[in-house]
């Protein structure tokens, strides 16, 4: 069989112009908004006719920031201290023999552009602006779910989420939607799970924004919320 050669179909606009920040998992920040903006050969109406009536979709897409020439059968995962290997087809990883990714976000409508054809709002995904998607298909509740379902050594890690504070006077610069979103990002405690220096000051663009904080006694405090200029 020779090997496939994938086409880009679309790309992501996000909040997160970068990789830190973003939630870990599709799913965990429902609060998170983003659009699907097809590339011109695919802005089609027809290729998406009765997708609208789907309430989550899959996306496939690319790390494209996690491109490497070598691959390694065990890898890292950061949940698990960033020290315990596991084999790289038990985590979804980025660094992979194939650099895929594979998300469920939830379907909030589809529009349709004059100039850029249809477009897809969702929310929940996990994808830094710019990532390229290479396929959609709809979410099946009759085959995709199990409840039965075990989560290996996920299990081992505790879900938390942390409270967070943010002063009225840097919550004001963000929209009561995005203000809301970063919240719910920065309750997933987005440092490196190695990470306990409660000195330590963080920061990652948001929503054309920095954000600056820390996390102290375990409670993200936000310290700035800086517009970055264009």
């Amino acid at each position: 069989m020779q090997d496939l050669t994938l086409k880009t179909i679309a790309k992501i606009e996000s909040d997160f112009p970068t990789k830190f920040g973003i939630p870990r998992q599709s799913g965990l920040v429902e609060s998170l908004t983003a659009t699907v903006r097809f590339e011109a050969d695919y802005r089609n109406a027809d290729a998406l006719r009765g997708i609208e009536a789907f309430s989550h979709i899959w996306l496939l897409w690319g790390f494209s920031e996690a491109q490497r020439e070598e691959w390694s059968p065990t890898v890292r995962p950061p949940r698990l201290g960033g020290n315990t290997r596991m084999g790289v087809f038990a985590t979804r990883s980025p660094f992979r023999p194939n650099a895929l990714g594979l998300s469920c976000v939830r379907l909030l409508s589809v529009e349709h552009h004059p100039t850029d054809g249809p477009l897809l709002r969702i929310a929940g995904a996990d994808l830094m602006d710019g990532t390229p998607i290479y396929d959609i298909k709809p979410y099946l509740l009759t085959t995709d779910c199990h409840p039965e379902a075990t989560r290996g050594f996920t299990a081992l890690h505790t879900d938390y989420t942390l409270p967070v504070e943010i002063p009225d006077h840097e919550a004001c610069k963000l929209s009561p939607d995005k203000l809301a979103a970063l919240h719910d990002v920065l309750a997933q405690d987005p440092r490196p799970a190695y990470h306990h220096d409660e000195n330590r000051q963080y920061g990652f663009p948001f929503a054309q924004h920095e954000i600056s904080f820390t996390v102290q006694d375990n409670v993200v405090k936000v310290l700035k919320i800086t517009k970055i200029k264009s």
